[in-house]
C-alpha cells in the first residue's frame, strides 16, 4: 500500500494487550484523543480536569499535528508530562527511525487520495519540527500505546485505534453499526474483563452500549465534531454524571459520557492560520471544519445506549 493508506505491523496489538493488569485508578476518568495540536483546547481540558476532584487525564494519542511551529509543540508536549499521554499514529511516525510509512493514517479505501496525500506532506513538515527538538522522537516513541484504568472497580481499555490496531478504524461510526461487528465486540469485551472501550482515532465521533459494555470514540478534542457549534469532544467516564456532558450512556455501575471543549476559536484559528497559511496541505483538508464544523449532529453520533444530555441549547449559543 502508498503511504498514509499502509498499516504497519507494529501498529497490531497484541491479542493479550488488554487482558494485563491495570495501570492506573481514579475517581473520574477523562480521554483525550485528537488534540492536534491546539493549545487553546488543552487550556479548556486542563481547567476542567483541574476543576474535578479525583480527576485523570489519558490523551490517547495525535495530540500534535497542526502544531508544527517548535515552541507550539515543546509547550505541549511539557504540558502533556503531568498527565497519562499515549502513542497515536501521529506519534509513533514522529518517532519512526527507518521506513517511512507517512502518516500512518491507514485511511480506507473511501478516503480520497489527495486527503491522504495532503496528510504525508503535514506529516514531513511536523517532522522537521520534531527533527529540530533535540530528543522528541525518543520522547514520542517510549509512549505506550494502550493503558488500562480502574474506575469504580471497573476496568477501562484505551487506544488510539481500536482493540487490534494502533491506527484501526474498526470503532468509526460504520463499522460500530454493523450487527456483526457488536457481536464482535461482545466476545472481546466478555474476554478481557473490560467495561468500556475509549478510543478516538477516525477523527469522528461514535458511541455504542448495550448496557453491559460501550464503545465511545470522541473523534476530535482539538476540532469541531458537530454542526451545531465549534467545540472539540472528549470522553468522561466516572460514578456520577457530568452536567456539561453532550451525550451519555448507563455502563453498569458508570455513566460514560461526551463532554464538549469550548475553546477560544479565535486565537485557535489565529495560531493555526500562523503555521498553516491559504494553500497549505492543513488549511486545504482542515480550514473549513475548522472554521465551520461539520455535518453531523449528535444525535447521529449515538447508535445505540447513549441519549442527549441538556447542554445543547447551551452550545448553540456558542455556535
Amino acid at each position: 500500500m502508498s503511504k498514509g493508506r499502509s498499516c504497519p505491523a507494529d501498529y497490531r496489538l497484541p491479542a493479550e494487550t488488554f487482558s494485563a493488569p491495570v495501570n492506573l485508578a481514579c475517581e473520574v476518568l477523562y480521554v483525550i484523543g485528537g488534540l492536534y495540536g491546539n493549545r487553546q483546547a488543552l487550556d479548556a481540558i486542563e481547567r476542567r480536569v483541574a476543576g474535578e476532584p479525583g480527576a485523570t487525564a489519558v490523551f490517547n494519542g495525535d495530540a500534535h499535528w497542526f502544531d508544527r511551529d517548535p515552541e507550539v509543540f515543546s509547550d505541549i508536549e511539557q504540558r502533556l508530562q503531568r498527565h497519562y499521554p499515549l502513542r497515536g499514529n501521529v506519534e509513533t511516525e514522529l518517532a519512526r527511525a527507518g521506513d517511512d510509512f507517512g502518516c500512518g493514517c491507514a485511511y480506507p479505501e473511501q478516503t480520497d487520495a489527495a486527503t491522504v496525500e495532503r496528510s504525508n506532506r503535514i506529516h514531513q513538515q511536523l517532522q522537521q519540527t520534531v527533527n529540530s527538538l533535540p530528543g522528541m522522537a525518543e520522547q514520542l516513541g517510549n509512549r505506550p500505546a494502550t493503558l488500562i484504568a480502574n474506575v469504580a472497580g471497573e476496568r477501562i481499555a484505551i487506544t488510539h485505534g481500536d482493540e487490534q490496531s494502533l491506527a484501526g478504524w474498526q470503532c468509526d461510526h460504520a463499522q460500530l453499526q454493523k450487527p456483526e461487528r457488536q457481536q464482535q465486540l461482545h466476545r472481546w469485551f466478555a474476554e478481557n474483563c473490560i467495561r468500556v472501550l475509549a478510543c478516538s482515532h477516525t477523527c469522528s465521533p461514535a458511541a455504542l452500549s448495550n448496557g453491559e459494555w460501550a464503545v465511545i470514540n470522541n473523534g476530535a478534542a482539538g476540532m469541531p465534531n458537530f454542526n451545531n457549534g465549534r467545540y472539540g469532544l472528549i470522553t468522561r467516564i466516572a460514578r456520577t454524571a457530568s452536567a456539561a456532558a453532550l451525550y451519555r450512556g448507563q455502563v453498569g455501575p458508570l455513566v460514560v459520557e461526551a463532554l464538549p471543549v469550548t475553546y477560544d476559536q479565535r486565537a485557535f484559528a489565529a495560531e493555526f492560520k500562523r503555521q498553516w497559511p491559504d494553500n497549505s496541505p492543513a488549511a486545504l483538508s482542515y480550514w473549513q471544519r475548522i472554521n465551520q464544523g461539520t455535518d453531523m449532529t449528535p444525535e447521529q453520533t449515538c447508535i445505540k445506549g447513549f441519549t442527549l444530555a441538556n447542554t445543547l441549547c447551551a452550545l448553540e449559543m456558542l455556535s
